[in-house]
């Protein structure tokens, strides 16, 4: 006696049963897989996802304070990036900027898991830092050095070859500032 009986694979109803099985133990599994990874990668894309682990809640909670004024939280406020201001300034916008933002986003669980996970968090305010400074192009993405009206600003005009070849950062304190409250002078900025 079986409890499952296979159907045959040959004859008038092989041509049924090899669909079904086409469809039950391949299409359909592939579908399912490749619709979780989807929702899982635009996922990690939010703010929320970011500010998970307890050494990013206070760039988290920076983002969302409607009286900061740091870069993260007036493009937290902003209706473009809302929730997902972290990744639209973290991500590379290279060729394969989407496939290399998700392997450094995978590097930053690595480390969540083996080493910071039990760290205090006054601690990782001290010792976290950013793995690069982010280049000038990432703000440049959506901010264009083109535009006549960025080009109207004197202090803009005066130091555009600056910005453009990144001799400059655009998020330092003689600019914009920094992008978040607990930036380290010096490990997360190029020095001029």
């Amino acid at each position: 006696m079986h409890l499952v009986r296979r159907p045959p694979l040959d004859g008038e109803q092989a041509g049924n049963a090899k669909l079904v099985l086409l469809l039950g133990l391949g299409v359909l599994p592939l579908i399912s897989a490749g619709s979780a990874n989807v929702a899982g990668f635009q996922a990690t894309q939010t703010r929320t996802f970011c500010g998970s682990c307890h050494v990013m809640e206070p760039h988290a909670h920076d983002s969302e304070d409607p009286k900061s004024m740091t870069l993260a939280a007036v493009h937290g406020r902003n209706h473009s990036f809302g929730a997902d201001n972290c990744y639209g300034c973290h991500k590379d916008y290279g060729m394969y900027g989407y496939v290399m933002t998700k392997f450094g986003g995978m590097r930053h669980v690595y480390y969540y898991l083996t080493e910071y996970h039990s760290m205090p968090l006054e601690e990782s305010n001290h010792d976290i830092r950013i793995r690069r400074p982010l280049p000038n192009e990432n703000c440049m993405s959506c901010h264009t050095t083109m535009a006549p009206r960025w080009q109207s600003i004197g202090d803009h005009a005066s130091s555009l070859d600056r910005v453009r070849s990144g001799e400059v950062s655009c998020a330092s304190p003689g600019c914009h500032g920094y992008a978040h409250p607990m930036t380290k002078i010096g490990k997360e900025l190029p020095l001029p």
